[in-house]
């Protein structure tokens, strides 16, 4: 679940905001982590208590709602893919010492992952991810030490910008929709669950442990990187850059100035591994919830839908890195409003669910979840607003 979260989200949104902004939103950070956990906790405790899946839950909640998560995770899975393909593989371009096409590094991370996944599916998924997100952390950890002692590389500018205005509040949203992940990313991990239950044995609380680590390792590391972004380009004379792949490669170009050269490996390091366990995990994350779909509608799936699934939903991506690589902006953004969108529906449905397992949040936790749904459909309902 981290590996799937921490990204784009991360990477490019976390560290733009502290670019643009200083320390501004560092709150605001925080309070999106923490408004937003009891959703994906409800994940968590429903999928080992019930012992059924989130999608399952879905189906449970009515037809209409079953079609419009089916409909939205094909496309969120399609634009999703090619998105963070494109990353990694432009990522991977600006750190390579020798010039490679772009298309070329998408076709060798995808083998690479598909690799990863078709011979080992999910134990071998779990054991890379762990690998990953260990250097991921140690690494970026490291750099943020790195800044801390050289300090700030620039003086504050004199007329600080103002992130809270009308004008800025589709920065904004995309900050908050895909911070610490799109909630669809809780339905993803109740079926990793379900297929870690079947390598070994896993209690409640274990499963809790699990999820909080991870969960709690996405909030530390979006202020690591919301850290370096205001440590080292906030108040900078030179534009930030607000698209992913220029901002990224600016990113690096900032880190060696201001580090030194010899950083370069190490935050290209960070970068590339960041993307590549998000694509890692977006390419089996989605395939899994479309193969749990199918299994739900149909009466029986050959043992191999799953793998199938993924390699469709790979050349789907790749297909749309070919032909459209032009309008991929504006498709992530569209995807990334879609999320933001549906993330409070989704939300009180994982909410409801809690009802049907007789284990209703207590306390804090009721006070936490309303809190969050309070914020998740005030800020859609704004947005909508401002939007149309």
């Amino acid at each position: 679940m981290a590996t799937a979260a921490i990204g784009g989200s991360h990477l490019v949104a976390a560290t733009q905001a502290g670019a643009l902004f200083g320390w501004q939103l560092l709150w605001l950070i925080l309070a999106v982590n923490i408004l937003k956990y009891p959703f994906f906790r409800f994940g968590v405790e429903y999928t080992l208590l019930s012992k059924s899946s989130l999608v399952a839950g879905y189906q449970q909640q009515g037809k209409a709602v079953f079609i419009a998560f089916i409909v939205l995770n094909i496309i969120a899975a399609i634009v999703n893919t090619a998105g963070v393909l494109l990353l990694t593989a432009s990522l991977l371009h600006y750190a390579l010492p020798w010039a490679i096409d772009i298309t070329v590094l998408c076709f060798a991370i995808l083998a690479l992952c598909l690799a990863i996944l078709l011979l080992g599916h999910y134990k071998l998924l779990d054991k890379a991810s762990k690998w990953i997100m260990l250097t991921l952390t140690v690494s970026t950890v490291a750099a943020l030490c790195i800044a801390i002692g050289q300090g700030a590389a620039n003086p504050p500018p004199a007329n600080p910008p103002e992130p809270f205005q009308m004008a800025m509040l589709g920065f904004l949203v995309v900050l908050m929709g895909w911070m610490p992940a799109p909630i669809e990313i809780s339905a993803i991990n109740s079926l990793w669950l379900k297929a870690k239950t079947r390598t070994s044995a896993l209690t409640l609380k274990q499963g809790l442990f699990d999820f909080n680590l991870g969960y709690g390792l996405t909030a530390i590391l979006a202020v690591v990187f919301f850290s370096l972004g205001v440590l080292i380009q906030y108040g900078s004379a030179t534009k930030i850059e607000l698209a992913g792949i220029a901002f990224s490669q600016q990113l690096i170009s900032m880190y060696t100035q201001t580090i030194g050269a010899w950083s370069h490996s190490l935050v290209a390091a960070i970068a590339f591994l960041c993307m590549f366990g998000t694509t890692l995990t977006v390419l089996d994350g989605y395939a899994r919830t479309l193969n749990e779909s199918l299994q739900l509608t149909q009466k029986s799936t050959p043992k191999y839908t799953l793998s199938l699934l993924v390699l469709l939903q790979a050349a789907l991506g790749m297909t749309v890195v070919l032909f459209f690589k032009a309008n991929l902006k504006d498709m992530l953004t569209f995807a990334m409003t879609l999320a933001f969108v549906t993330t409070p529906i989704f939300a009180w449905f994982n909410f409801r669910l809690m009802k049907v397992i007789d284990n209703q949040p207590q306390g804090f936790m009721k006070l936490l979840s309303w809190l969050g749904l309070a914020y998740l459909f005030g800020f859609t309902l704004l947005f909508l607003y401002w939007r149309f």
